[in-house]
């Protein structure tokens, strides 16, 4: 008898009640025969006997009648009635599930646990400690992790104090001072509104119209496409004898997109309207090859093009011919290197320089590289370099090499620019998003958002998520805020060109909208009216970000722009500093505080405005969490839409990966919380289970009857206990040092067999 409670003892040794329990029934067997109760046949309890019967009764008591005690106190109660000793269950009568609940013998463990489970006490305790770390008191039970705890602590972003590059855009020089034909100047006047010369265009000009090789370097939005077209609509329209469309290309203009490539034709229609025997053409990849074969037959004289489609026409059609090229334009020349058409060009110099003919080359951009540097070497002769800034009053003259490595250091953004940054976790990217549209496009008038993502897959993602989430019309009838309906547009590479010039054209003629984008519009496109810019994942470069914020403020314009950056990525700021690039603080609570103006994410509670400063911050983030929940609900609602989240996310991880090495330490991939950035997708699962949508195919693994089975097995189906425990994991692991079970199989197998051939040895 002795010897099994000590052994009791030492199985309950976690629990201090239970083992001052135990001491006392020691003694109580080493002491004097104890005497029975005449009435009940039972002797009389101890007093410590006594103090754990209280608490059980206490504790079932619970069940039926819930009381306000706190976690700790209900979790020690719960273990103390789990580890009742053989003797004390004698004496107290219970019902067989409780005796079933309290065996502690280690035979019949697995009976313990299926009995815990039918437990009522157990079905009950659950939802309310859910509540209760949700703070929801009560309330019902939301099925996503809190947004606001165990994140990265929030650092004060300071940006260091610059002397920003400024550019002067206008000048009061106008376009009759230069020797222009006077049907060019009406047209300038008439179909394109201006009147003046921008900075660039009065250096730019001049010098083209003398016949020399140029490299002009101007911020975005200044005006350098007509800055090289004036003067080559200026000098075929004086050619003699007269242009005609048998002559074939006489000027080539090479562009890094398709968007920019119909842009800048549609610019040359305009201003070749009175010259009417000069054709412009434009080839890019997504038209139809035999339509191009047939304009290039009836010749076309100022040729825009993609790199791409160029050389594929140079190498399959026989009717072009670059024999009276006079012009070659290389715009946005660093993009077009930085896309992987240096081959390409390659091929074009060439063919252009087969013919032996003289040509006068242009190379613009408002950020020149090291690789600019060297095509103006290759195809250049003497070339001038032009760029506008308050320290140089006239065009300099330079080498190539040396021109474009002493302007790649500072960048000139437009002065009416205001360039913010908001410090964000990783999940709540989305809402903080979400949150800024509404802000801008729904509680405010007339505003145009271009938002760059990195994936062609994140824009299709976002745009269905917040098409179903966020244009939903209120349930009640009367706001107290007016508001307007949300429109919201894509441009991707992965589109067909009939969607994506669809989207173009459409986006440019609204008067408020969000444009969903990948970089392809990063580069020279003319969006008019765009008020904002948010650079949702950051750019791979500084010279990036200065073409993504250009879309804005373009022509003395005023616009602003917002880059969002997580607490790892704050040195990003420091980066743009060395390029002089000033950034100036936006608070994140700020932003969430607009979801007070949307009824649709009201908390479960009244809200009182009168009420204390905390209370309104606890409501904006229940507003918050509820908009997290909707897009949650609807990412899950379905196998589509949760398989297009998990190949948004994993598109966002491979580009992340893509950063140069000099960004690394800025932005690395072991920075990342995957499980957090899982969250920015709407996903509810922790990383180990993105892979599962990638399914093998059994008929190539070793085993097909093996990998059959497999498949055929049905999911298992998780209890409400584990899956409150995925969602907490999610929030405490980063995804990166899991291993998964195959993996770890395969190491225990390894193990094993080492061990067995030291043994043999």
């Amino acid at each position: 008898m002795l010897e099994k409670h000590v052994w009791n003892i030492r199985v309950t040794l976690y629990n201090p009640f239970t083992v001052m329990a135990e001491d006392t029934l020691m003694l109580n067997i080493s002491s004097a025969p104890v005497k029975f109760d005449k009435k009940t046949n039972r002797r009389p309890l101890s007093s410590a006997e006594k103090w754990t019967q209280k608490k059980l009764e206490s504790k079932r008591k619970a069940v039926f009648e819930p009381q306000e005690s706190s976690a700790s106190k209900q979790r020690k109660i719960n273990q103390t009635g789990q580890q009742q000793t053989h003797k004390q269950r004698l004496q107290s009568p219970r019902s067989p599930s409780q005796r079933s609940d309290n065996r502690d013998t280690e035979e019949n463990g697995d009976q313990r646990e299926k009995s815990a489970a039918k437990s009522p006490s157990k079905v009950k305790t659950l939802p309310k400690k859910a509540s209760e770390e949700h703070g929801d008191h009560g309330r019902p039970f939301i099925k996503t992790s809190s947004l606001f705890r165990n994140n990265p602590e929030i650092p004060d972003v300071l940006s260091p104090a610059v002397n920003q590059v400024k550019e002067k855009v206008f000048t009061s020089n106008t376009f009759e001072e230069l020797n222009l034909h006077p049907h060019l100047v009406a047209t300038l006047h008439k179909v394109l509104n201006v009147t003046s010369m921008t900075s660039v265009q009065k250096k730019t000009i001049p010098v083209l119209m003398s016949g020399k090789d140029a490299v002009v370097r101007s911020q975005t939005g200044s005006g350098k496409t007509l800055a090289y077209g004036i003067p080559v609509v200026q000098f075929l329209q004086a050619m003699q004898p007269k242009v005609k469309r048998s002559d074939g290309p006489l000027a080539v203009v090479i562009v890094p997109t398709r968007e920019l490539a119909l842009q800048s034709f549609q610019m040359f229609q305009k201003l070749l309207k009175p010259f009417t025997w000069i054709v412009p053409g434009v080839l890019m990849g997504g038209e139809k090859r035999k339509a191009e074969k047939a304009r290039l037959r009836k010749g076309i004289n100022i040729l825009i093009s993609t790199p791409g489609r160029l050389v594929d026409h140079i190498k399959n059609t026989l009717s072009i011919a670059f024999s009276a090229v006079s012009w070659l334009i290389l715009d946005e020349a660093d993009r077009t290197l930085d896309l992987g058409f240096e081959k390409d060009l390659t091929v074009i110099l060439n063919a252009l320089n087969a013919t032996g003919l003289a040509r006068q080359n242009v190379l613009l951009s408002a950020t020149l590289t090291e690789g600019l540097s060297r095509l103006a070497s290759i195809c250049m002769k003497e070339p001038v370099s032009i760029h506008v800034s308050e320290g140089s009053e006239d065009t300099v003259e330079a080498c190539p090499q040396a021109a474009p490595q002493a302007l790649s250091d500072s960048y000139a953004v437009p002065e009416r620019l205001q360039q913010h940054v908001v410090v964000v976790p990783s999940k709540l990217h989305l809402v903080c998003l979400a949150a800024f549209i509404l802000a801008k496009c729904k509680f405010e008038q007339r505003q145009k958002i271009i938002v760059f993502i990195s994936s062609c897959e994140a824009v299709e993602f976002l745009l269905a998520l917040f098409t179903a989430v966020l244009c939903v019309k209120p349930s009640t009838a009367s706001t107290k805020h007016t508001s307007t309906s949300l429109n919201f547009y894509r441009l991707h590479g992965n589109m067909r060109q009939e969607e994506r010039t669809e989207a173009f054209q459409e986006f440019s003629q609204c008067k408020t909208g969000i444009l969903l984008c990948t970089d392809v519009a990063a580069r020279g496109l003319d969006l008019p009216l765009v008020t904002w810019i948010v650079q949702y994942n950051p750019p791979v470069s500084a010279a990036e970000y200065v073409h993504r914020v250009g879309r804005t403020a373009r022509i003395g314009a005023q616009g602003s722009s917002l880059l969002f950056l997580t607490p790892s990525e704050t040195a990003f700021v420091d980066v743009l500093a060395n390029h002089n690039i000033s950034l100036s603080e936006m608070k994140m609570e700020d932003i969430l505080a607009t979801l007070m103006k949307d009824e649709r994410f009201k908390g479960r509670g009244k809200w009182d405005s009168k009420r204390s400063a905390t209370a309104f911050e606890q409501e904006v983030r229940e507003r918050a969490t509820v908009l997290q929940t909707d897009f949650e609900n609807y990412v899950h609602a379905n196998n589509e839409s949760l398989q297009t989240a998990k190949s948004a996310l994993q598109s966002f991880l491979r580009a992340y990966t893509t950063y140069p090495s000099s960004l690394k330490h800025v932005f690395h991939i072991r920075s990342l919380h995957l499980g957090h950035a899982a969250k920015s997708f709407g996903l509810r699962d922790a990383p180990q289970g993105l892979g599962s949508s990638i399914t093998t195919n059994p008929a190539n693994s070793k085993d097909s009857k093996k990998g059959k089975d497999k498949a055929k097995r049905p999911p298992k189906k998780l209890t409400a206990k584990e899956r409150v425990s995925n969602l907490m994991r999610s929030e405490y692991l980063s995804g990166i040092d899991g291993e998964s079970k195959s993996k770890k199989k395969r190491k225990k197998n390894k193990g094993q067999a080492e061990e067995e051939q030291s043994t043999a040895e």
